[in-house]
Parts: structure tokens; C-alpha cells; sequence
């Protein structure tokens, strides 16, 4: 499953001593100019205008947990508790973070000098774009809805009062003890109450509706006809046969993740998140394009979503006979600008030179091991280690580091108390993963940890043992690195179709260091014949684990490990340095910009700023920000840009 990440950071080179010095003056002086100019202004160039997103902890997740109504409003009132808090705290804490070098970030490919820039100072600088299995990059660029004798009328959406709409979902819903629901036809014509039947059925899948005389008036009758069951699948026999049963569409989002933005519309359309497909998860503080599938639900009720939902846009409608599969795509386009940029232009040809031609070593990216203290590669080693006290502890335990207040209560009843109900009670948002292991711990009890720990959702257990899984892979290609270079040597790995094969003496001149891949630790490998392969076995030794014995008593922690290219090359590779005046103006036009009309402002031909446009393709699994990290030569760590004075602010 691919990856596309990234919170805003601001990229800066150390300058010299006197600025060193002088950081905390200015330092207060962003400060105050962001909180004259409110949260977006990007008056001043050099602050970032968003806290990380602490929940960019792994790009493997794919399930959606529906989420209670109420459970829903109260976590997302609580999303902004702490939020206003002093800016420089924030830096401060995030010093207790992970640095590139924690994780086995250490090396780069090119040889030229790097430069400082700004990278998604507006979530609009960040733009990806899906690529399908056939090749093909999704746009959105069609509005229109495919015309179907079948679809309902446009009246249907408007025929419903907001009380009857309110009435029939808790009735969907089963949210309160009413059987029916009846709806008086104040205009009592065939072709009216044909229109509120259609209404009733095509809004609230699994209600069946019928026409009744009460007193001398006409009513709609809204029954279910299959009790619950009736919930998550739309009635088949409503679906006209000769239509696909998926509506496959693009979704425009802004600013919201793939999940988030699958519950939204799930919401809006009253069914369940799980009949929505889609074949990788995309960043929230970015633009996004990518294409989703529905089953049975119709274009023309998709489409009426584009007139009541913020920062999103549907379009692109076509119907299907098949939903969409995770991991069936062949990547990402990306289109990003870095601000405010310092290379010269011989540096900025050099970098972009060099990522075309050599590429960027294919290293997991920072948000893959988390941004507090506890990382998560260290909760994968202890559950490979099968130490599940351990396991308990690093989920639990008190840390330094930004996280809401909420949270730090509640690690601290549990380091004082070890009682998963007290500790429970000091944490409102329920949904997390402390929340869910306290659960667990409370119904299975304290001797029962692995069945605690079961609870939380599958994609999330797994999602720590593959971060030391990548650590360990991290670790290991920089010191391939360090010890070859960048060149195919005897003893290296290469793929002949999907099998792993050694690379022999009279074959090396037949290789390139794009050719070699280098394995995820497990059971299914295996490992180069030079001094690497050893370094595997010395690290995993080191952590108390067995190479050669990667089963685990517990299935679902059995690796079987992978191979993975050592040098990405990034295809559609090109870049243009424009100038600018004002942080705030978009310098290139998004899909959705076009749609509408809009033109691009006009730039000045030597403007006060300088910024670099760059588009790049990357296939699954690879992280755009390692892309990015080679060119400017920089830490993309949290950790190292508070330290270079970097300011976070929400």
C-alpha cells in the first residue's frame, strides 16, 4: 500500500553563529507576527501554520471503524482540546522526538551542496494525484452525471422536509422504538407520491415504503423490510441489472485523510463506511485526486454530496461491475513547491539533475516510527520479543513529548495506579489506541495481555512490527551504502520476477545499483552474502531476536518478510523556480481551479521570494519526503526543525 505523507515543515539550513545566537528573539518575533496575522496568514514565510497530525504514524492501515454519532461529535470536540497552547512548548517537546538518524536515515546519493526551503507552508503545495493499474493519473475534470432512465428525479432530494429526513434515519438507524414512519402527501398526486417513495428508498437503503388512507389523507408509509440486515446492503432488487453495481468516482479532497473523508460521505449518504473501496490512502495537509468505488449508490446521489460537503469535490462517474482493490495502483504523481528557497540556480539544476537520473535511496519515511518519545518500532521489537509487559508499558506509559492533556492524565493515573479503569476514565476519546488496550486490559484483565491487546484493530498491531521491521531495513541499506557505495557488488540481491536471487562475481557488470533490493527481516528471505547479511544478524541478535526463527506463537506477528529497492528513481520528473511576492497566492492550478475557472495570479518576474515546483511519479510504498529530503539535503524530522528554529503553530 502506497504512502503519501508529510506534515508541513519548514527545511533550514544551520546559518551562523550570531543567528544561532539571536534564535529566540526571533523565534518570539514569528510568534507575534502569526498571532497579529491569525492561524493562515503566512505572513512571515518562515513559520509553519500546522501542529503535526499525530495520527501519521504508518501508511499500512486500511481499515474504517465506524464510529457512534455521538462518540464521533464528542472526539471532535475534543480534537481541540490543548490546541491553543503556547507555540514554542510545542517545539520544546517535540526535542524529546526522533531525529533521521534515530531511525537509520543517515545517507544521501547526490554530491551537491544543499539549501534550505519551506515544504507545505499552504496544504495546497502538496498535490497528489492517483495512478491506476492501467497508467492512467486520476483528475477530476467532469462534473457530470451519466444519464440513466432509471435515476431518480432531482425533485427527490428536495421532496423530504429536514424533520422527515431526521425521522426516517432514526428509523434506518433503529434508533428508537418506532416500526413506521408515516409522511402526509399534502399535494395528492400519482406522480407526487411516486416521487416521495423514490425519495424514501434511494436516501434510506433498507426502508420499504407503501401508501395508506388515514382519515380521508394520503400518506407514505416507511417501514423496514429486513430489520437490520437491511442496513448495510441496499435492496438488489432496486438496482436496475444492466448497470455496473459500483459507482467508481474521483474524489477531490483538501485537507482531510482518505478515512476521514470515507466516514464523511458515508454519513452524508446514511450507510456503512465498509461499501466504500479504494486502492491506497492519501495524506490529509495535502490536495488529493484519487478514485473511490460505491456499491449502489448512484452517481446522481453521489453528485448531489458536491452542493452540502466542504473541502471536498466528487466527479468522474462511471458504473462498474468491480470495486476497487488496496495496493492495485501504480502510485502517485506528485506536484509540490518548496518557499522560499535559497539554492542557487546551478544548486537547484544539480538536485533536481540528480534525482531524475539517480534517484533517492528508498528509505521509510519519519512518520512511519511516530513523533513522540516511545517510538513505534520499539513496541514491534517488544512484541517480536513476545514481551507483552513491555508491549503494555510502551503504550502506556508517561512520555515526554506534544500530546494532548487528556492523554498525559491518563498515563499518569496508569503509572501511579495500574488500574485500567481509573486510567480509562481521565481518557474522553475512547478510539485511540491506549484507549482501546485499556479496554482490552479491562475485560480480560492484567494476566491476559495478549488478549487485551487484541482488541485493537488488526491494521493497527500490525503497524508496530512493521515499524521495526523498517528500522531494521533502514539501518541496514545505509550501511550498504557506507560499506559499497552505490554500485552492484557480488553477494547483493535482485529480483528475477518475484524471487530474490544472488548477484555472482561474473555477473555483477550486468547490474546497476537501481537493480538491487535488500529484504524486510523474516522468515520467508533471504539475506545478502557479503558483510550486510551479517550486520542483519548482529542487529536482530542485539534485539534479543532470532533471524532464522521469525514465526511467532501468535500468527498474525509472523513475518515473512519482503524485498524492497534500495534506490528509487522517480519517473515524469520536472521542476521550474518561479518568483513570488505574497506566501499566501497558489502558484499553479489544481484540478479543481480549472473546473471552476479560475485563473492563476499573475507573478512578478523578480519577486521577493523564490520558489521550486517540482512534479515527480513514485510507485507504491515510497515516500515523497525522502524524495524531497535529497534534494535540500536536509533532516526532515520533526525533532531537527524545532531545532533549527523552525516554529510550530496551529
Amino acid at each position: 500500500m502506497e504512502t503519501v505523507e508529510m506534515n508541513s515543515v519548514s527545511l533550514k539550513r544551520p546559518r551562523d553563529e550570531d543567528d544561532v545566537a539571536n534564535a529566540d528573539e526571533i523565534k518570539r518575533q514569528k510568534i507575534s507576527e502569526k498571532s497579529k496575522t491569525g492561524n493562515d496568514s503566512g505572513e512571515s514565510v518562515e513559520t509553519v501554520t500546522e501542529q503535526p497530525d499525530k495520527s501519521l504514524l504508518e501508511d499500512t492501515k486500511n481499515e474504517i471503524i465506524p464510529k457512534e454519532e455521538s462518540e464521533e461529535q464528542e472526539d471532535e470536540e475534543l480534537e481541540d482540546i490543548d490546541e491553543d497552547g503556547d507555540p514554542e512548548s510545542f517545539a520544546d517537546m517535540m526535542k524529546h522526538g526522533l531525529t533521521e538518524s534515530d531511525v537509520g536515515i543517515t545517507k544521501f546519493v547526490s554530491s551537491h551542496k544543499g539549501f534550505s526551503g519551506i515544504l507545505k507552508e499552504r496544504y495546497s503545495d502538496f498535490v497528489v494525484h492517483e495512478i491506476g493499474k492501467d497508467g492512467r493519473v486520476s483528475h477530476l475534470d467532469d462534473f457530470s452525471v451519466p444519464v440513466d432512465d432509471e435515476d431518480p428525479s432531482e425533485e427527490t432530494f428536495t421532496v423530504l422536509s429536514d424533520e422527515d429526513k431526521q425521522r426516517l434515519e432514526e428509523l434506518q438507524l433503529l434508533k428508537n422504538k418506532e416500526t413506521s414512519v408515516a409522511i402526509e402527501v399534502i399535494e395528492d398526486t400519482k406522480e407526487k407520491r411516486t416521487v416521495i417513495h423514490q425519495a424514501v428508498k434511494s436516501l434510506f437503503p433498507g426502508l420499504e415504503t407503501k401508501t395508506e388512507d388515514r382519515d380521508g389523507k394520503k400518506y407514505i408509509v416507511a417501514y423496514h423490510a429486513a430489520g437490520k440486515k437491511a442496513l448495510a446492503n441496499p435492496r438488489k432488487h432496486s438496482w436496475p441489472k444492466s448497470r455496473g453495481s459500483y459507482c467508481h468516482f474521483v474524489l477531490y479532497k483538501e485537507n482531510k485523510d482518505t478515512m476521514d473523508a470515507i466516514n464523511v460521505l458515508s454519513k452524508f449518504l446514511r450507510v456503512k463506511p465498509n461499501i466504500f473501496s479504494y486502492m491506497g490512502t492519501k495524506d490529509k495537509r495535502a490536495i488529493t485526486v484519487q478514485e473511490i468505488a460505491v456499491l449502489r449508490i448512484t452517481a446522481q446521489r453521489l453528485a448531489h454530496l458536491n452542493k452540502c460537503l466542504m473541502n471536498f469535490k466528487l466527479g468522474n462517474f462511471s458504473y462498474k461491475n468491480h470495486p476497487l482493490k488496496l495496493g492495485e495502483l501504480q502510485g502517485n504523481h506528485f506536484t509540490v513547491v518548496l518557499r522560499n528557497i535559497t539554492g542557487t540556480d546551478d544548486q537547484i539544476e544539480q538536485a533536481m539533475h540528480s534525482l531524475r537520473e539517480i534517484g533517492f535511496i528508498n528509505y521509510y519515511g519519519m512518520q512511519r516510527f511516530g513523533t513522540t518519545a516511545v517510538p513505534t518500532y520499539q513496541i514491534g521489537r517488544a512484541i517480536l520479543q513476545n514481551n507483552w509487559n513491555e508491549v503494555m508499558d510502551l503504550i502506556l506509559k508517561p512520555r515526554p513529548g506534544a500530546e494532548k492533556g487528556y492523554l498525559v492524565k491518563c498515563r499518569e493515573e496508569w503509572a501511579k495506579t495500574k488500574d485500567p479503569a481509573a486510567a480509562l476514565k481521565k481518557l474522553p476519546v475512547k478510539r485511540c489506541v491506549e484507549g482501546q488496550l485499556l479496554r482490552g486490559l479491562l475485560k480480560y484483565g492484567m494476566k491476559n495481555i495478549i488478549s487485551a491487546f487484541g482488541i485493537i484493530p488488526r491494521n493497527n498491531r500490525l503497524m508496530y512490527i512493521h515499524s521495526y521491521q523498517s528500522y531494521v531495513w533502514n539501518n541496514m541499506v545505509s550501511k550498504r551504502i557506507e560499506e559499497y557505495g552505490l554500485r552492484a557488488v557480488p553477494g547483493d540481491l535482485t529480483l528475477k520476477g518475484a524471487t530474490a536471487v544472488h548477484i555472482e562475481e561474473g555477473d555483477v557488470d550486468n547490474y546497476t545499483i537501481h537493480d538491487v533490493v535488500m529484504p524486510l527481516p523474516g522468515f520467508d528471505v533471504i539475506y545478502p552474502k557479503h558483510k550486510i547479511g551479517e550486520a542483519y544478524k548482529e542487529m536482530l541478535v542485539a534485539d534479543n531476536l532470532d533471524i532464522n526463527n521469525m514465526r511467532h506463537k501468535i500468527r498474525d506477528y509472523s513475518l515473512s518478510g519482503a524485498y524492497r529497492k534500495i534506490i528509487i528513481r522517480p519517473q515524469n520528473v520536472s521542476w521550474e523556480v518561479v518568483a513570488y511576492d505574497d506566501p499566501k497566492i497558489p502558484l499553479f492550478s489544481t484540478d479543481l481551479d480549472k473546473l471552476e475557472g479560475k485563473p492563476l495570479p499573475v507573478l512578478p518576474t523578480d519577486g521577493k521570494f523564490r520558489a521550486l515546483k517540482m512534479e515527480f511519479s513514485l510507485p507504491p510504498s515510497t515516500y515523497a519526503t525522502m524524495a524531497i529530503r535529497e534534494v535540500l539535503k536536509m533532516d526532515t524530522s520533526i525533532k531537527n526543525q524545532t531545532q533549527l528554529n523552525t516554529t510550530w503553530l496551529r
